[in-house]
């Protein structure tokens, strides 16, 4: 097995681990990200209802000045994510790193949706 295809096994064995245990509810939403290469997204999920409340990304047009791939521009998009989590009413959410390590750009995303007010 080559080097990716185990790595990505790892995260699906994370992942499904964690689908087991985090869901959104209306009053605690759930906070999912995705990191690719190059870029990083994160959503704020009612799982019941099946509907996105807030979504931020490093390819939103307010992010543009931001180079995407560095722990920086995670930062900003958690500090954008909570602020339109806040708008939309959720000041508490579930945070799903979708089988992602707690480590530089993920860690960076949290950072910045907790400085900004988004409890969890």
């Amino acid at each position: 097995m080559d080097k990716m295809k185990h790595k990505q096994a790892q995260r699906a064995r994370r992942r499904t681990g964690l689908a087991q245990r985090i869901r959104g509810t209306p009053s605690r939403p759930r906070l999912s990200i995705f990191r690719s290469l190059t870029h990083i997204y994160a959503q704020v999920i009612d799982d019941l209802a099946g509907r996105t409340l807030a979504a931020a990304s490093t390819r939103d047009t307010e992010l543009a000045g931001v180079a995407p791939g560095n722990a920086k521009a995670a930062n900003a998009v958690g500090k954008a994510i909570a602020e339109r989590a806040v708008k939309a009413g959720c000041s508490t959410v579930v945070f799903d790193r979708n089988g992602f390590r707690y480590h530089g750009r993920v860690k960076a995303l949290a950072e910045g949706a907790r400085e900004s007010g988004l409890k969890f």
